[in-house]
C-alpha cells in the first residue's frame, strides 16, 4: 500500500510527525477519510485527527438506517482533551456502525485506517467533493 507521507525535507527542524495518508482513500478538509473501494463505503477519522484528539474515551454512534447529508454531524468523539463531531463528507444511508470502537474507542487511535473505521454508508449517486491523498497531504504540510 502506498502512502502520501508527510515527511519534511529537513526533519530536524520540523517537529511534525510522519503521518500516514493512504493513497486508496479520499479525504475531507475536516480530517475524515472515505473508502469508496468497499461497498458500502467506510468512513473514519484520519491519523492526524486521532492524534489531535488524543486518547478517545467515548464514541457516540448513529443508528443504522439513518439518512445523512454531506456536512451533517453524525458521530460524537470524546477524548480527555475535547468533544468533537465527525462531520460526514458524503450523503447516503448508514448501513453499519463499528460497535468495536464504541466498546473500545482506543481502536481508532491505534488503527484509524483499518479496524478504527466508524460507519459504513451506502452512498447516494452524487459525486462527493473529496480530496485525493496528495491534496490532503498538502493540507497537512501547511498545518
Amino acid at each position: 500500500m502506498r502512502y502520501a507521507g508527510i515527511m519534511s525535507n529537513n526533519e530536524q527542524e520540523d517537529d511534525r510527525p510522519n503521518l500516514e495518508v493512504p493513497d486508496h482513500l479520499n479525504y475531507s478538509d475536516e480530517h475524515v477519510w472515505v473508502d469508496e473501494s468497499v461497498e458500502p463505503a467506510a468512513i473514519g477519522i484520519t491519523e492526524y485527527a486521532a492524534n489531535q484528539l488524543g486518547d478517545l474515551v467515548f464514541v457516540d454512534l448513529p443508528e443504522v438506517g439513518t439518512r445523512v447529508e454531506a456536512g451533517d454531524e453524525i458521530v460524537e468523539l470524546e477524548s480527555s482533551k475535547a468533544v468533537e463531531p465527525l462531520v460526514c463528507p458524503v450523503a447516503g444511508t448508514i448501513r453499519y456502525v463499528n460497535r468495536d470502537v464504541a466498546d473500545d474507542p482506543g481502536v481508532i487511535n491505534n488503527d484509524p485506517y483499518g479496524e478504527g473505521w466508524i460507519v459504513k454508508i451506502e452512498l447516494d449517486d452524487d459525486e462527493p467533493d473529496l480530496l485525493s491523498a496528495d491534496e490532503y497531504a498538502a493540507i497537512l504540510r501547511r498545518l
